[in-house]
């Protein structure tokens, strides 16, 4: 009612009240009447914005790609901002009346992108595939030094960029390139697991041939113990019966000497005999056998006289004619021999 208005700005919005050409008053979240037909409003946004972008790029080695993120902005410096665009809004609708609203995320994205794109001509395309966090954080760290920001009034807070790509072809030339590249991976991976069995494998076989070969020590070193002990037994027993030999031999020879000297012994105690007999007998090697005959039927047994009586008519049988002999004499003669056999046959 008569061009009298009612603004009312969000904490968000920095407002700056024009009246004819000047400044009456300038801030956030102000609310304020004015007067339309000579006031002027200029509301300069200063809460974070985000910025999408997209766009196209070459690198290193020649090979397109496209640029894909996102950038977080505020206004720093909202009355610089309002100098170099025009943020002036209709007192009706509270709309801005020009599009320089939309330049300054415009103006920022062609500041980021040519910081992009010196990022990205330096890699090749493999590397600037995977290196998105990297670019990322360079040229946000150029940005946060770059005058041409600070000319603007406007402070970037954070940088992000979801993806880099290169064209279709490319990507599919990259991603089978890949996938071979992780089948021989995995063909590698199987090779080395096999290998890896086959090492483990050949340890076992190690481990188990060298025990062998250990158990195959230990009884080679037992066989030869038992055969020192085995030798050691039979020197002893040898030495045993080497002493039991030289028992025997000492003993032989004993009995040796003792059978020399025994028959020595014998063949002189024979001597002495055969000399006392023959000093014994020595007188009667004059006498007549005849008289000797005599005198030892005069001193022996009867039967004896008997058997010489039969001797000397057995000499004499040529000169006997006939001869009859009892058999009582034979009887006779044989029971008074053997008197206890003649019992017996009884």
């Amino acid at each position: 009612m008569f061009g009298i208005r009612y603004i009312k700005a969000s904490p968000t919005q920095y407002i700056i009240h024009f009246v004819n050409g000047r400044k009456r008053r300038a801030g956030a979240g102000l609310a304020f009447f004015y007067y339309k037909p000579a006031s002027s409003i200029v509301i300069v946004p200063i809460g974070s914005a985000d910025a999408p972008f997209i766009f196209n790029e070459i690198s290193r080695d020649f090979q397109p790609l496209t640029v894909q993120g996102e950038l977080t902005y505020r206004v720093q410096n909202p009355e610089l901002v309002a100098s170099l665009l025009n943020f002036t809004v209709d007192s009706v609708s509270t709309r801005y009346v020009s599009d320089d609203s939309q330049k300054l995320p415009q103006r920022l994205i062609n500041l980021l992108q040519v910081l992009v794109r010196a990022e990205v001509q330096r890699l090749p395309l493999r590397e600037v595939i995977h290196s998105s966090e990297m670019v990322a954080s360079a040229v946000l760290a150029k940005m946060a030094g770059s005058d041409s920001l600070k000319a603007l009034g406007v402070e970037v807070m954070a940088l992000s960029i979801q993806a880099i790509r290169g064209v279709p072809e490319v990507a599919r030339a990259l991603e089978s390139e890949a996938r071979e590249e992780m089948m021989r991976r995995a063909d590698q991976a199987i090779y080395d697991r096999r290998n890896a069995s086959v090492e483990q494998e050949r340890r076992i076989k190690e481990n188990e041939l060298n025990t062998e070969i250990a158990i195959e020590e230990k009884k080679r070193q037992i066989r030869e113990a038992k055969v020192d002990a085995d030798l050691a037994v039979e020197t002893k027993e040898q030495e045993v019966r080497k002493l039991e030999l030289n028992g025997q031999i000492e003993l032989e020879n004993n009995r040796k000497q003792l059978v020399a000297t025994h028959s020595e012994n014998a063949r002189a105690e024979a001597d002495v005999q055969a000399y006392a007999m023959e000093a014994t007998l020595k007188p009667f090697q004059k006498l007549n056998p005849e008289v000797l005959q005599m005198l030892a039927v005069q001193s022996t047994d009867p039967r004896l006289m008997v058997s010489l009586a039969l001797k000397e008519l057995a000499q004499n049988a040529g000169k006997i004619g006939n001869l009859n002999i009892s058999p009582d004499l034979f009887e006779a003669l044989m029971r008074e021999q053997n008197p206890q056999t003649h019992k017996e046959s009884k």
